[in-house]
């Protein structure tokens, strides 16, 4: 009986959300008796099988900053399609003010070779092989929209074949093939 129920709690637990805190920034505003002290957090969250997002909040104590960026953040959850569920389909570049990212593609075994923002949130998406660089500015929010500016940015095979009209086979075939021409022309 208690193994049955530690496989329920186990499918439970994953079908929940999994929460990072990213970066918590005190703010202080001077008014007329003094200062006013306040915190922003930003959260990113994701069911790591190919749906993040991500929130900021600002409240006068850090639980509930972060509970309104929690909240936030689930309210603008996307889909970022995966290849073999364990990396990026291909290499791409966002941006987003000052804060610019470039996320290629890794073989299996590399694991998540990223900082910061971006290391989170590849943990909640559930990525396990990519190798991300971040250009320009290191604030967390730029970082972190930039990011998500390059990972809506995706196409998958599939997405790409409905696009044009053609079979999935016809595009993947393609790439291997252009891939195996390079390859032959190297050696000769």
């Amino acid at each position: 009986m208690t193994q049955q129920a530690d496989r329920r709690n186990k499918t439970e637990k994953k079908d929940e959300l999994v929460e990072r805190l990213v970066h918590i920034n005190r703010v202080a505003k001077t008014v007329k008796g003094g200062r006013t002290m306040s915190f922003a957090a930003v959260v990113v969250v994701g069911d790591q099988k190919g749906r993040a997002g991500y929130g900021s909040g600002k409240a006068s104590e850090v639980p509930e900053a972060i509970t309104k960026a929690t909240n936030e953040a689930k309210r603008n959850m996307v889909r970022i399609p995966l290849r073999e569920g364990r990396t990026l389909h291909h290499d791409i570049a966002g941006r987003f003010g000052a804060g610019k990212v470039f996320l290629r593609t890794a073989p299996a075994g590399t694991g998540v070779i990223a900082g910061g923002p971006m290391r989170a949130i590849f943990e909640v998406l559930g990525v396990q092989d990519v190798v991300a660089k971040s250009m320009g500015s290191n604030n967390p929010y730029n970082m972190i929209k930039a990011t998500f500016n390059a990972l809506e940015g995706i196409n998958s095979p599939r997405m790409v074949a409905a696009k044009r009209g053609k079979k999935v086979g016809d595009i993947v075939s393609r790439r291997e093939n252009s891939n195996s021409a390079k390859l032959s022309v190297e050696e000769a």
